[in-house]
């Protein structure tokens, strides 16, 4: 066991979230004006090394290291327990991925967002854990909504590189905007399952790492254009994508996924310390 509020041992999600709080706490962290703080993914494949909550872990990851980073800023929050019924439009035609309405993560995402209201929570911020474009413009639907239903200053996180690709407003209210933290260089991409994402988990989570796979699995040397084909979902992705991954798993690192871990976390804390400080300044 290690002390690393990023890293801490152990592969439960549940940690360091309000599902091993107490309900008095709860309260008190409420009264005491703590931001919640949630992350939503999808259960999904990822190739023969890496487990389908792989979207899940990952934003877990970063929200604790990003609670310790706030914490040092004097921001109390507290991390909601993880949502990874997201929506799955590429990678859905694979074993294991299982593929959920809009409508049903939106209606899912504005109950959650009363609940907290109900305790006494205002301000909540939503970081994805998965890069599917119609999962995240959801779940910034569910944000929209659930902050009209329940009155709380909902936002979410997101990288200012991935704006565009989304089409979202950067003007939009309801985002907390951060920086995006540099992946695998090199020509061909790594986007699902490669190199960056594996390092994060082998990193957070080893015990779910088939690392006895990784020496077998070839980079898929991919580029734009094989990019557009996959991001069609269904057959599109299961021709261009085989084997469920894009990129090159066996290139990945413990150490790196260490350093990524560290450098999202800071991101992510910036980006809601910003907006907590435009907020203030309003």
């Amino acid at each position: 066991m290690t002390s690393d509020p990023i890293t801490p041992g152990g592969h439960s999600v549940f940690h360091d979230t309000m599902a091993d709080m107490t309900y008095p706490e709860i309260e008190h962290a409420a009264r005491k004006g703590a931001v919640a703080l949630w992350g939503l993914g999808v259960i999904e494949q990822h190739g023969p090394h890496l487990p389908l909550a792989t979207d899940v872990y990952v934003p877990a990851a970063i929200l604790r290291g990003a609670r310790s980073m706030l914490a040092a800023r004097g921001i109390e929050s507290v991390i909601v327990p993880p949502f990874y019924w997201g929506v799955n439009h590429v990678t859905g035609g694979f074993a294991g991925s299982f593929v959920v309405r809009p409508a049903v993560m939106i209606e899912l995402m504005t109950d959650v967002f009363l609940s907290l209201k109900k305790d006494g929570f205002t301000r909540l911020f939503c970081l994805s854990g998965h890069g599917d474009a119609l999962h995240n413009r959801t779940l910034l639907d569910g944000v929209r909504q659930g902050s009209r239903a329940a009155g709380i200053e909902g936002r979410m996180v997101v990288k200012r590189a991935a704006i565009a690709r989304l089409g979202f407003d950067p003007a939009d209210p309801h985002l907390a905007i951060g920086d995006a933290v540099a992946s695998a260089g090199g020509n061909h991409l790594d986007v699902h399952a490669g190199d960056w994402e594996t390092s994060l988990v082998w990193a957070a989570f080893p015990e779910v790492v088939r690392d006895q796979v990784l020496p077998q699995l070839q980079p898929t040397n991919l580029v734009q254009a094989d990019l557009l084909e996959w991001r069609k979902g269904g057959e599109h992705a299961l021709r261009t994508t085989p084997l469920g991954y894009f990129g090159d798993p066996a290139g990945a690192s413990r150490e790196r996924g260490r350093e990524l871990l560290q450098r999202e976390a800071e991101a992510v804390a910036g980006a809601i310390a910003s907006a907590l400080g435009a907020t203030a300044a309003a």
